[in-house]
């Protein structure tokens, strides 16, 4: 059996009885993220998994009414009877075996199927192709106007010193960086602050968790196996995760909460690994894509009549820590055909870079609804002793810190190659808030 299938086994994915009873609605619902149906492929699975079930149950039952009549037979001294009902017997044990085989492997196919399948868009998603089908919702901040043309991050003078590629090319190959001075504590006060604002201002708690994690944690939240490419395995069979909502959503996973305990907001900063594959020739300058990063993860696990609020509030949370550092934004929700693979409704926020001139993502908030519960089989046991649900997962990112950084640095870059730095951050750099053309803080 794959790995795939173990973990499959006794594992709900999509709710089997949703696709049985309206197939063309879920056929529908996937037709908007530009999917080809697949209800009748998964009810031909399901089909064959409740015919072998079916049948194992007969022939249990025929084998154990042959087996009552076997000591009644033989105590009449019927010996032609008896011979007969033993050798049903035996068949039917035989018969027995080979169905609950075609059993574990008809589920394993329909539970396996079901994993490839991603999760269905709300409602109120927006439909489209990609991602100038998106929709804006919300734009913040006026774009910096310069009397000098805006450089990108890596060619501000006062950044260069701090900003050390070819050293960690040299130590790790392309898309890693090496940051110095007063470059690397602008990035750590910038987590500092977000993790300040969400613990104090924002009501999460802040976790510490394990960046290597067990195969099952990354089935639980959606990246494998289809995302298996972007991820890094090492050779003792932990996988880096590619951000810290899998360690803070699978700390629910098997586990039934109380409503009361409900919704469960948790913070972390971590490093953050990802293979970038498929991105070859995109980003390939500075420190926009790179395979080891930091970022400020928000994962909220809910109610299911909160979710959809709890989104937005967890955009906001994201949002604010924008406002803060004075930096131009714009909020977009993702359209059908750019949404994630276990996002219900996303929403992004990009961040002004005037090095590029244009807007790009430094956040993304999603809710998955049960989807990642399903997976983890992580569940909340309602009010009044009903019988227990699913919760409903979100994640966030607030923020990622090296995104954040480059907006910090091309936002308040100077023309005499200095950088003037948001005032929000003076508590963390010890009031200093100018990074000079040197690429000292001062």
């Amino acid at each position: 059996m794959s790995p795939v299938e173990t973990y499959a086994k006794g594992r709900p994915m999509h709710d089997i009885r949703i696709i049985r009873e309206d197939p063309a609605a879920f056929d529908a619902a996937l037709a908007r993220r530009g999917l080809a149906p697949v209800s009748s492929d998964i009810l031909a699975l399901d089909e064959a998994r409740r015919r072998a079930i079916a049948g194992s149950e007969s022939a249990l039952a025929e084998r154990n009414a042959a087996s009552k009549e076997v000591g009644v037979v033989k105590s009449r001294g019927d010996d032609a009877e008896f011979e007969r009902l033993r050798a049903l017997v035996a068949a039917k044990k035989d018969e027995i075996a080979r169905l609950e085989e075609e059993t574990r492997a008809a589920d394993a196919a329909l539970r396996t199927a079901l994993l490839e399948i991603p999760n269905l868009p709300d409602a109120d998603v927006p439909d489209g192709a990609d991602e100038t089908d998106n929709v804006e919702v919300n734009r913040r901040g006026t774009p910096p106007t310069f009397d000098f043309a805006p450089l990108e991050h890596y060619d501000i003078a006062g950044v260069k010193p701090g900003m050390d590629f070819e050293t960690a090319a040299r130590l790790s190959g392309t898309r890693f960086v090496l940051l110095r001075g007063g470059v690397a504590r602008i990035h750590r006060a910038l987590a500092q602050l977000m993790l300040d604002v969400h613990t104090q201002d924002n009501g999460l708690t802040e976790v510490n968790g394990p960046v290597m994690v067990r195969e099952e944690a990354m089935f639980g939240t959606g990246q494998l196996p289809k995302f298996g490419d972007d991820s890094y395995l090492t050779r003792e069979g932990f996988w880096l995760i590619p951000t810290s909502e899998v360690t803070l959503t699978n700390t629910v996973a098997g586990e039934i909460l109380d409503a009361e305990a409900l919704p469960r907001r948790m913070v972390s900063h971590s490093l953050c690994f990802r293979s970038e594959a498929g991105s070859a020739g995109r980003d390939t300058s500075g420190m926009l894509r790179q395979h080891q990063f930091e970022k400020v993860e928000m994962v909220s696990v809910t109610h299911p009549d909160e979710s959809r609020a709890e989104l937005d509030r967890m955009t906001r949370c994201a949002e604010d820590i924008l406002e803060r550092l004075g930096l131009p934004y714009r909020t977009v929700v993702l359209c059908t055909g750019d949404m994630g693979f276990g996002a219900r409704r996303t929403h992004d926020i990009e961040v002004w870079l005037p090095g590029q001139d244009t807007y790009r993502e430094i956040s993304s908030c999603s809710t998955t609804g049960d989807f990642q519960a399903r997976r983890m089989n992580a569940r909340f046991r309602p009010a009044g002793g009903a019988k227990p649900e699913f919760v409903h997962t979100l994640n966030g990112s607030g923020l990622a810190v090296g995104r954040c950084l480059i907006a910090v640095l091309e936002n308040g870059q100077q023309a005499d190659g200095s950088v003037r730095l948001p005032d929000a951050l003076g508590p963390w750099l010890g009031g200093k808030l100018t990074l000079t053309a040197e690429g000292a803080l001062a």
